[in-house]
């Protein structure tokens, strides 16, 4: 029997672990996890998702703000004695006396094809850089940011309407079958990992709230890159008469920009708002205007009394 504790706290890593229980070999102990946090309007407290699905399960739960300064905590996992930590998408840095208690090694799932795009932000990342291909990894965890060797890894293609909560429905579903395996070949010492070639590495930041201003002077494409890789936070956002729009879904056309100011619009119909920028047409399917609800473009322009020649800042 495998035993194992996981690491985890976003409902993206909820998945994963409702899957791996269903591996008879596989003996999930504990998961540690953030501590409930307040959300929403009304700040009320909330757990983690995998905490949620953990309870529920009659699985051991832990919390803890940090697991590094947490003595009680490491005393209690070390009694533990797993073979394996699991980590996917945590949140907290661990230390080399973290990695230490694990009998064989701790295993972190990343969400990109690493050595690209390591960091706290890889699905978005990817989509809004254009890439049309990506994957997840599976690798021995080390002190140094997603540095460690590789163990297994799986692409996946990026279409070109995904979306970041797309991309993260595909990684969840994919996850569990790339750890397992993981799991079992080093515990049966039939893996070797491999080192990652540095010089390929790239970094995926997170985005910060004012990355949701769309630049219309960028390509269609571009900025149809923005707007699907923004979809779940911070949203992609522009302004009109003022007011804050914020952009949910677009489309590339086969129109070329025409010779007047990016941001523009060119045309209004019920397929959508056909606006201009530095290299053709973006058509706007569906937006969220200021204090109202979420509704297809063509819509919004009949009741904000937009008209062609109209500009978005």
């Amino acid at each position: 029997m495998i035993n194992a504790i996981y690491m985890a706290t976003p409902e993206i890593s909820v998945n994963c672990l409702q899957k791996l229980l269903n591996f008879n070999d596989l003996n999930i102990q504990a998961v540690v996890t953030q501590p409930d946090r307040p959300c929403g309007r009304g700040k009320k407290l909330t757990p983690p998702p995998v905490k949620e699905f953990a309870q529920a399960h009659n699985i051991q739960v832990f919390q803890t703000e940090s697991i590094k300064n947490d003595e009680e905590l490491k005393q209690k996992l070390k009694e533990l004695n797993p073979d394996f930590f699991i980590t996917f998408a945590f949140g907290q840095i661990l230390t080399q006396e973290v990695l230490d208690i694990p009998k064989i090694a701790t295993i972190n799932l990343h969400a990109s094809l690493l050595p690209k795009y390591r960091g706290a932000n890889p699905i978005q990342r990817v989509i809004y850089e254009g890439e049309e291909e990506t994957g997840i990894t599976t690798m021995i965890t080390v002190l140094a940011l997603d540095a460690g060797d590789i163990c297994l890894q799986e692409k996946i293609k990026i279409t070109p309407n995904m979306t970041d909560k797309e991309l993260m429905d595909i990684i969840s579903d994919k996850a569990p079958f790339l750890m397992y395996p993981t799991l079992k070949q080093l515990y049966n010492k039939i893996l070797t990992p491999k080192k990652q070639d540095d010089s390929k590495m790239t970094i995926a930041k997170k985005f910060k709230k004012e990355d949701a201003i769309i630049d219309w002077s960028k390509t269609a494409q571009q900025i149809h890159n923005h707007v699907r890789s923004m979809t779940t936070w911070p949203v992609a956002l522009t302004k009109f008469n003022e007011k804050n729009i914020k952009i949910l879904k677009t489309e590339i056309t086969d129109e070329k920009s025409l010779d007047i100011e990016p941001g523009r619009i060119v045309k209004i119909t019920k397929d959508g708002i056909a606006v201009n920028t530095k290299s053709g047409l973006l058509l706007i399917k569906e937006v969220k205007p200021e204090g109202k609800p979420s509704m297809d473009a063509y819509s919004w322009t009949n009741g904000a009394k937009v008209k062609e020649g109209d500009k978005f800042i």
